[in-house]
Order: C-alpha cells, then structure tokens, then sequence
C-alpha cells in the first residue's frame, strides 16, 4: 500500500527536448525534503506528450536521482500494448510501482478499462495505482468498477478525484469507497485543495501536484493529518487557498511550471507544446503569491 505524500515533478523540458539536468535538480530537491514516494511521468509530468522513448529517459533519471526514495512511475498510454511496454521498462529500470489512468482518444466502456488493468497485471508484477483522473481522461469511474478493478492481485492503492469539503461528507465518499474494494488496497486523495479534508477524512496517501515543487507545505499537512492534528493540516491547507485559487483559475500544471521557472528550476517555457505557459501579468501574480506564502524557503 502507498502512504503517505507522493510529489508529482514537472518533466521539465529546453527548446522542447527534457531538460535532464533540471529534471535530475527537481527529483534530488524531492528526495532531500522528505517526501515518502516520487511520481515520475503523472499527469503534472507531462506523460501524455512524451513519445515512448523520452519518457524512458525520465523514468531513467527520476530513478539514477531519488535516493533511497520510493519512485512510481506513470505508464497510461492510449494502447494497452504501449502502456505494457513502458511498465516493463519501468520494472527492469528498478521503479517500486506503477501509475496506470486509462487513457483514450475513443470513449472506454467499463469493460475497457477493467480489461486495460487485467492486460497490465498479467504481464507484469510491480504494484499498480489505479489513476482516476475525469478531468483529463473524460471516464469516471462507479465505485463498482473500482471493486472489479482492486480485485486484481497486483492493484495497490486507488488515486481518487477530491472529495467534498464537508468533513463528514469527505468520510462518507472515502467508507464508501473503502467497502467497495479489497482492505489491503489504499485510497489516495488527487486534488491538491482538498487533500488535508482527505487525508483526515481518512485517505492513506496524498498525490499531490504542489508538493513535485514546493514540498514544505505539503509534507506539513501530510505529517500532520497522519499524525491526527486535523486541524493543523487543515489550517495549513486553509493558508494555502491563495495557491489553490491559482491552480483553480489556471491549472495546476501551469502554476507549477511558472513557479518552477520563476525559481529558476527550470528554463521558461517549460512545458510541451501546445501548452502555453502563463503570460507576464499571471506569472507576477504566481510570483506574488509564491512570496507571501514563503512556498520556497530560501529559493526565491
């Protein structure tokens, strides 16, 4: 099972090949902050726009460069054949896990997706976080099919969409969700905004996009919603809204990259074309916000 924070790092690119030695930068300042688990290649990585081959390169450096440090390693793709061979790949590179959303250009039937996650586990044996991502992948999935889909042996943990901010709401969807699949299989909160009503609502795992940049604040509100100080991570999370404003009017993998280029951890323009990163009007407005925050201590 997955606990605990996992960072999702941008996969930073220059003049539109992955920037290595930014990248290799990123996942070291991940390590050394005390994260429990790096994602390489989620959806804050870019992994949809990477062919096959880079994104075996940044499997490559995000493993050469965590440390002791726990590395998942995203493998969605929209063919099953591709998304086999990447996770193979991850599994000869070392990775202790994969991050599988299923990925489509035509819509899934439930019986896609189930069959995508049978397909994975039975060619390879690394553990496999279920990625429910409706915002980017446009399939949703019942609670039902996450049952069918934990059942498999190799299923570990489930990255779930935020959930309500009433606190006992929040409960409800994670017991829910929790009767639906097998015990030994964890529930993560996606969602960055509603992570600490998550966790203390009962999540075993944090997925989380700011913490793949500015970690301190996210390992604050993990360590302390795990610890039981609900209101400690729920304050800090509170402290936040200026962030999470930003990552609502923008988008979290915009926000990031301009933080992550206005820290000069990556060149400007880091992320893959189409995406165009914020103009200067919105990337002072981050750099404002960065500041008051004090998001990266010593680093701005």
């Amino acid at each position: 099972m997955i606990r605990g924070l996992s960072a999702f790092p941008l996969t930073p690119l220059r003049d539109d090949e992955i920037d290595e030695r930014a990248y290799a930068g990123l996942v070291e300042r991940l390590a050394a902050a005390g994260v429990d688990s790096i994602t390489a290649l989620g959806s804050t990585g870019s992994y949809a726009y990477l062919t096959l081959e880079e994104r075996r390169r940044a499997a490559r450096i995000a493993l050469a460069h965590a440390g002791d440090v726990t590395v998942l390693v995203g493998v969605g793709a929209l063919r099953t054949a591709h998304v086999v061979a990447l996770a193979r790949d991850a599994e000869q590179l070392g990775a202790a896990g994969l991050l599988v959303a299923p990925v489509s250009y035509q819509p899934l039937t439930d019986d896609d997706v189930l069959g995508l996650y049978e397909d994975l586990a039975a060619a390879v044996a690394l553990p496999i976080v279920v990625y429910d991502n409706p915002g980017t992948t446009r399939f949703r999935f019942s609670d039902e099919l996450y049952g069918r889909v934990a059942a498999l042996p190799t299923v570990t943990s489930i990255k779930i969409p935020a959930v309500p901010a009433e606190p006992s709401a929040a409960r409800a969807r994670i017991d829910a969700i929790r009767a639906a699949v097998p015990e030994r299989v964890g529930i993560g909160i996606s969602g960055d905004a509603a992570a600490a009503t998550a966790l203390v609502a009962g999540c075993d795992a944090w997925y989380s996009v700011i913490a793949g940049t500015a970690p301190a604040p996210a390992v604050a509100i993990t360590r302390a919603a795990l610890a039981g100080d609900a209101e400690g991570a729920l304050a800090e999370s509170r402290r936040l809204q200026p962030l999470w404003d930003l990552f609502a009017a923008y988008g979290s993998v915009r926000v990031v990259a301009a933080i992550a280029e206005l820290a000069g951890l990556a060149a400007r323009s880091s992320l893959p074309r189409p995406l165009v990163g914020l103009d200067e009007v919105d990337r002072r407005r981050v750099d404002a916000v960065v500041r008051e925050l004090d998001l990266l201590p010593h680093e701005t």
